[in-house]
């Protein structure tokens, strides 16, 4: 279907607003079609499980959505499903990260296999990530 066809109802009565090609699926879809690494990933970010830090789950930033985000350290962590690998997806991602990288987000992309083969290692990078943006060290317990 093309951007011309997509409406939103409700709107004005009787009337139809356009919306965006690409735009967002609501949340709670997203959330529904997640990818298995990124399920195992979450269990181990979420509540502040690494270094104390708060991740977000499918957080928007601009137009894209982040697969995790800690808005502490403005670092996002994205997950790269297979399709990705290859030429316009890259690119895609490329542009993405150009972006966030423009806005002040730092961005770390793991693979969805090396989240399900080594997720202590993915866990010890993301953490590696935190504690260098933080040049405090804070979650390291060196200044108690």
């Amino acid at each position: 279907m093309s951007h011309c066809r997509a409406y939103l109802r409700g709107m004005l009565p009787g009337r139809h607003v356009p919306v965006a090609r690409g735009a967002k699926a609501p949340a709670p879809r997203r959330r529904a079609q997640a990818a298995k690494a990124e399920v195992i990933l979450w269990q181990r970010l979420q509540r502040g499980r690494l270094h104390g830090r708060r991740f977000r789950r499918r957080h928007s930033v601009g137009p894209y959505v982040l697969d995790f985000y800690c808005p502490e350290e403005r670092l996002a962590v994205e997950l790269d499903r297979a399709e990705r690998e290859r030429g316009r997806a890259e690119r895609r991602a490329a542009f993405r990260t150009a972006y966030l990288a423009a806005t002040g987000v730092r961005v770390v992309r793991f693979g969805d296999r090396d989240v399900v083969r080594n997720l202590e290692g993915v866990l010890a990078a993301i953490g590696r990530c935190l504690v260098r943006a933080a040049g405090r060290v804070h979650a390291l317990g060196d200044d108690e």
